[in-house]
């Protein structure tokens, strides 16, 4: 008896064409791109405003401000436009130092400075002790929710920030280029006629604890690296 051939095997299904690996340097998608630029310039506007209210204050600025505000009252520019000129010039210094500024670091040196005077330009300083420190605290808060925004926003550290960053690849720890940088900063300010007082101290202590409030607060789901541009304290 002639054996019939076995049929064939049934074809197994073609299996999907791979999806084609994401590049590094892709663009995310469209709805995240708008959520991460809306972070971005609400950031730096709302880190201008907390700015506005530290000067309103009275009370004392952190040293960057009491160098921007000792700047102002020698060339009677508005602090604004001293935070503005003053992150073009440090952004000159990246060049040195070998670092990229990204799409958060430009917009820094434009926005920044500008919101601080539109926001002080809104507000009177206050004459009642209770109400300067409220401005004061509301000023250290909204620093530090700013920095959490913008930060996350992945867009590049602002301009003095790299300086610290583009310090340490030459060989100086976080800390160390830190510290010399602002104590240059705060006493050039004060000789120039920033005000320092209490202020000065409690954002010092202040600030880096409610700003890790925040960076926890606006982190993505799931995101436990450390984002581009923080501030390792």
């Amino acid at each position: 008896m002639t054996e019939l051939p076995s049929p064939p095997p049934p074809l197994a299904p073609a299996s999907p064409s791979p999806t084609p690996a994401r590049s590094r340097f892709s663009l995310p998608r469209p709805r995240s791109l708008a959520l991460r630029l809306v972070r971005l310039y609400a950031g730096l506007v709302l880190y201008g405003a907390g700015i506005a209210l530290l000067v309103r204050s009275g009370l004392g600025l952190d040293p960057w401000e009491v160098f921007h505000q000792g700047m102002s009252v020698r060339t009677g520019w508005s602090i604004g436009l001293c935070i503005n000129l003053v992150g073009a010039l440090v952004l000159l210094l990246w060049i040195p130092l070998r670092q990229r500024p990204g799409l958060g670091t430009i917009s820094n040196v434009l926005v920044v400075g500008t919101s601080a005077d539109g926001v002080m330009a809104l507000v009177p300083a206050p004459a009642a002790w209770p109400v300067q420190w409220a401005f004061l605290l509301s000023g250290i808060v909204a620093i530090a929710a700013a920095s959490g925004l913008y930060i996350h926003a992945g867009f590049g550290p602002g301009p003095r920030d790299g300086l610290m960053t583009g310090l340490n690849r030459l060989g100086l720890s976080i800390r160390l280029a830190r510290t010399v940088v602002e104590i240059g900063v705060l006493a050039v300010g004060w000789l120039l006629g920033g005000t320092v007082g209490i202020g000065t101290v409690v954002f010092a202590l202040a600030i880096g604890p409610v700003t890790q409030v925040f960076m926890k607060l606006w982190a993505p789901a799931g995101d436990t690296a450390r984002p581009p541009g923080t501030k390792p304290s």
